[in-house]
C-alpha cells in the first residue's frame, strides 16, 4: 500500500510539473508573440525588413547595427514605441563643401536638395546671387557648392565731349596760312551706368542713359585759299631792274601802303638766285611786284624791319609784298597785314 501511494504521489508531481512547464512555455510563447514585431527600415531609399523584439526604434536600429548620426534625417522619433508592420525612413547625411563669402564650409546634410540644405544651414541667398550647381540639384557625397554674391549698383559719371574742328575758307589769305577764329571748348555729358559686381569685383558695366549737360563749342580755323607763292623761285640771277645805290642812313624818298603776306622755307632761294633769309638785325629778303618795286630795292617794312626786294611771284601783283620768315609759325603769326613801306635810296 505504501508503495502504491508513493507511486501515485510521484505521478501527481510529474503531472503538476508538466502542467507548470506547459504554462510557462505558453506564457513565454504568448509574450514572445506579443513582443515580436515586423518593421520596414528604408535607408537612403533601400528597404530592409527587420524582425525585432525591441520596444523602441533606437534600440531596434542599434540591435540591427544601423548607425545614426546627428545630421541624419529620420521620419520617426527614435524613442517612440514600435508597432507591428511599422515603417521608418532614414536618410544619411553626406559630407559636402560650400564656398561662400570667401569661406570654405564643411557641411554634413541629409536634406533632399541644395536649396533645403542652404535653408537648414541658414545660408541666405540674395535675389541676384548665383549658385553652382543650381539649387534644384540633389545632394551627393563630396559635392562642392559655390555661391557667388552678385550685386548691382547704379552710378553716375560725367565725361567730356570733344569739340569738332571746322575749317572755313579765307579767300584773302594764302594757302600756307591759317588763323584760329574761335577756340574749341569741350562739352560735358552725364552717363548713368549699371555696374555688376561678383564677390566684390566688378564684372560688367552697362550704359543705360546718356544726357548732354553742356554742348561743345567747335574750333573754327580760317584757312587761306590763295595760291602759295613758290618759295624757291629759281631763274636767272640777272635782272633788268635798275640798281639803286644807297646806305641804311638814307632818307626816305617814297612810301607805299601795301598788303603784306608771309611765306617761309628751309634752304629756299629767291628769283634773284640769293638764299632767302630772315635777319631781324639786318636785311631780310621779300618778294615784290617788280613793276611797283624794282628788284634790288632796299626798303623798310613797318612791323617787319629792313628788307631787300630779291624775289617775285605770280601771286605778288600791284601794291603787294610777301615777307620771308624762317618758320611756319612765324609766317602764320604774321598773317595778313597792311603796313607802310618806305623805299630807301
Amino acid at each position: 500500500m505504501i508503495i502504491i501511494v508513493i507511486f501515485i504521489k510521484n505521478k501527481q508531481r510529474k503531472i503538476v510539473f508538466g502542467l507548470v512547464l506547459v504554462t510557462i512555455i505558453a506564457t513565454l510563447t504568448t509574450f514572445m508573440c506579443i513582443m515580436r514585431k515586423n518593421i520596414m527600415v528604408v535607408v537612403d531609399g533601400k528597404q530592409i525588413k527587420l524582425v525585432t523584439y525591441q520596444k523602441t526604434f533606437d534600440l531596434a536600429l542599434k540591435k540591427a547595427d544601423i548607425n545614426i548620426t546627428v545630421k541624419d534625417k529620420i521620419d520617426k522619433v527614435l524613442s517612440s514605441k514600435i508597432v507591428d508592420n511599422d515603417v521608418i525612413t532614414i536618410n544619411h547625411a553626406v559630407n559636402l563643401k560650400v564656398f561662400v563669402d570667401n569661406k570654405e564650409l564643411n557641411i554634413a546634410s541629409a536634406e533632399k536638395d541644395i536649396a533645403l540644405m542652404l535653408n537648414t544651414e541658414k545660408i541666405t541667398l540674395n535675389p541676384n546671387d548665383k549658385v553652382s550647381p543650381s539649387i534644384e540639384n540633389k545632394l551627393s557625397k563630396d559635392m562642392n557648392v559655390t555661391i557667388t554674391r552678385v550685386k548691382t549698383q547704379t552710378i553716375q559719371q560725367k565725361k567730356p565731349i570733344d569739340f569738332k574742328t571746322v575749317i572755313k575758307k579765307d579767300t584773302d589769305t594764302l594757302k600756307s596760312q591759317s588763323k584760329v577764329m574761335q577756340n574749341g571748348i569741350k562739352g560735358e555729358k552725364s552717363i548713368t551706368l549699371n555696374v555688376t559686381y561678383e564677390n566684390g569685383k566688378e564684372v560688367t558695366r552697362k550704359v543705360v542713359k546718356e544726357l548732354v549737360v553742356k554742348k561743345p563749342q567747335n574750333k573754327i580755323i580760317a584757312q587761306g585759299t590763295l595760291s602759295n607763292i613758290t618759295v624757291s623761285r629759281g631763274g636767272s640771277s640777272t635782272t633788268s631792274a635798275k640798281t639803286i645805290n644807297f646806305n641804311s642812313s638814307s632818307t626816305s624818298s617814297k612810301t607805299l601802303n601795301v598788303k603784306a603776306t608771309a611765306y617761309w622755307g628751309i634752304n629756299a632761294y629767291t628769283y634773284s638766285g640769293r638764299k632767302a633769309v630772315r635777319d631781324p638785325n639786318g636785311y631780310s629778303t621779300i618778294a615784290v611786284d617788280p613793276n611797283i618795286i624794282p628788284l634790288g630795292t632796299k626798303l623798310y617794312v613797318e612791323g617787319y624791319g629792313y628788307a631787300i626786294a630779291t624775289d617775285k611771284g605770280s601771286g605778288v601783283k600791284g601794291k603787294f609784298i610777301d615777307v620771308f620768315f624762317n618758320t611756319l609759325e612765324e609766317a602764320s603769326n604774321w598773317g595778313v597785314k597792311y603796313p607802310t613801306v618806305r623805299i630807301l635810296d
